[in-house]
């Protein structure tokens, strides 16, 4: 059986005390060095080339995402796991970001923990539960935020135009739709091209669709 090597880093040492012992308990995971500080734990991954690196945030030089952004940097086959008590929003994506392959809790359950390392080694994410929501959320915001972004320089009412040209609706289709003239219509068209830069219909849906104008709220 192929033992996972793993890299302890925590600057508490009866933290990696109780996490040594439990990792050490399964026979296809070895913890080969331990590490209280992020620079120490940078050398010692050079240095040892381990599978996974199980890395607390709050270090004493500088940040375990910081430290994870370096491993990643000169050697991406070692997999980084984040174990910490923070869930703040920008910890996780920023550890994602710094090319973390996992990041859990400390609340959460030694299977888990077990099950979380394993996943890692395998070169595969792991996320905890209220992580894994947390993401999820950042997406959504984020695609918000740049669909508002986006369009944030037409008018309620082009909106509903654009939507309408997306949809491949003729300026006589829309004028119908919306209950307005021809004329309104072609000159909404014309102040969204101008707006935006563009130089046709076409490029105008293909705009609105690569922004999810779908997401757009008036």
């Amino acid at each position: 059986m192929k033992q996972l090597r793993i890299l302890l880093v925590d600057d508490h040492h009866v933290v990696r005390l109780g996490l040594r012992s439990l990792l050490n308990g399964e026979p296809d995971l070895e913890v080969i060095a331990e590490a209280g500080s992020a620079n120490r734990a940078i050398q010692l991954a050079r240095q040892l080339q381990p599978d996974v690196v199980l890395m607390d945030i709050r270090l004493p030089d500088k940040s375990g995402i910081e430290a994870c952004r370096e491993i990643n940097r000169t050697h991406p086959h070692i997999h980084i796991l984040m174990l910490t008590s923070y869930a703040d929003d920008n910890m996780v994506t920023e550890a994602i970001s710094a090319g973390a392959t996992g990041y859990v809790l400390k609340q959460l359950s030694t299977d888990d923990l077990l099950q979380a390392v394993r996943t890692v080694g395998q070169g595969e994410a792991a996320l905890d539960s209220k992580v894994a929501k947390q993401i999820l959320n950042y997406v959504k915001r984020t695609q918000r935020e740049s669909s508002t972004a986006a369009f944030r320089d037409l008018s309620p009412r082009e909106i509903q135009v654009l939507r309408l040209v997306t949809e491949g609706k003729s300026n006589a289709d829309i004028a119908e739709a919306l209950t307005l003239s021809v004329t309104t219509v072609r000159n909404h068209v014309s102040a969204i091209l101008n707006k935006l830069g563009l130089s046709n219909r076409i490029e105008a849906a293909t705009y609105a669709v690569r922004n999810h104008i779908e997401r757009y709220t008036l």
